[in-house]
């Protein structure tokens, strides 16, 4: 991969926008909207943006090909139930902090790696950024004005978003010989298929009344940081590479804590910037220790 240009920084950074802008928005679709219609929003409008450009690229979509068990295993991993605990979730917890709380993919990614990969063994330095990363996030759950009694399961829903992406992401390793594109315009379809029937059993959508900035914001998620987002990294990470596009996960955590702010006037306290440090530090030395790898 060649260096990176400043425009390739810019790109990165725009990525990182967009989805660090998700919290907020699932914040504000959840005023009206309810965690399952959330998530199928989501997958829906994602799915409006993805099959029309498949289409035009001449991609097939092989959601119903003979690997359909698989797809279907990684939509619900990778996007039904993940998709569906942050909405969940987020109803009683600020956006930000479920912005820190996300951010623990990339350690779940380490300590999975290690078991269920070859190439991914853990070190010294990425055991210390578990370490420091886990230890933030518990520091963070010290924090009685943003997690307590009354929120601490939905605390504990939200990181099953990330444990379940990296989950998914395991499982996407088994389809190394399909395009991007269609793995993930299959997986948005067979999300949408899981959904469908038990959003319309469990919260019967159509009885909800829901106001326009609400709407806005569930159809921003799927177009935006679903479909957009999606198509925007497979580019960042093709250009290059995957440790240049990795950095992602170092700012998505600020600019949800900065928007969080900005937009829903949520407090920060010196103990949600003690995590986001601890978090930041902990996926760097997780991430250093893959240039190291790269190195030998």
């Amino acid at each position: 991969m060649k260096k990176a240009s400043i425009f390739d920084f810019f790109l990165l950074i725009f990525l990182a926008i967009i989805w660090g802008s998700a919290f907020f928005n699932i914040k504000i679709a959840s005023l009206s909207y309810t965690p399952l219609t959330i998530a199928l929003g989501r997958v829906f409008f994602a799915g409006l943006l993805l099959i029309p450009y498949c289409y035009v690229k001449k991609i097939s979509i092989s959601f119903i090909g003979k690997e359909w068990k698989l797809l279907a295993a990684i939509g619900l991993i990778n996007l039904a139930l993940p998709f569906f605990f942050i909405s969940y979730g987020i109803f009683k917890v600020q956006s930000n902090t479920a912005a820190i709380l996300m951010s623990t993919a990339p350690i779940f990614a380490t300590v999975l790696g290690h078991f269920y990969t070859k190439n991914e063994k853990n070190s010294y330095l990425n055991s210390a950024g578990i370490f420091i990363g886990f230890a933030g996030i518990v520091y963070l759950f010290s924090d009685n004005l943003l997690i307590n009694n009354s929120n601490i399961f939905s605390a504990i829903i939200i990181i099953l978003g990330p444990l379940c992406y990296v989950l998914g992401g395991l499982l996407t390793l088994k389809l190394s010989n399909k395009k991007n594109e269609d793995v993930t315009t299959s997986i948005l379809i067979w999300g949408f298929i899981f959904l469908l029937p038990i959003t319309c059993i469990i919260e019967k959508p159509w009885n909800l009344n829901p106001d326009f900035n609400s709407t806005i914001s569930l159809v921003y998620l799927g177009f935006v940081p679903t479909a957009f987002a999606w198509l925007l990294r497979f580019y960042v990470l093709k250009k290059n590479g995957l440790v240049f596009q990795s950095q992602v996960a170092y700012l998505i955590p600020i600019f949800g804590l900065l928007f969080g702010y900005l937009f829903l006037d949520e407090i920060i306290t010196y103990k949600i910037v003690l995590s986001l440090i601890a978090v930041l530090l902990g996926i760097y030395l997780v991430e250093r220790s893959k240039y190291g790898k790269s190195d030998q």
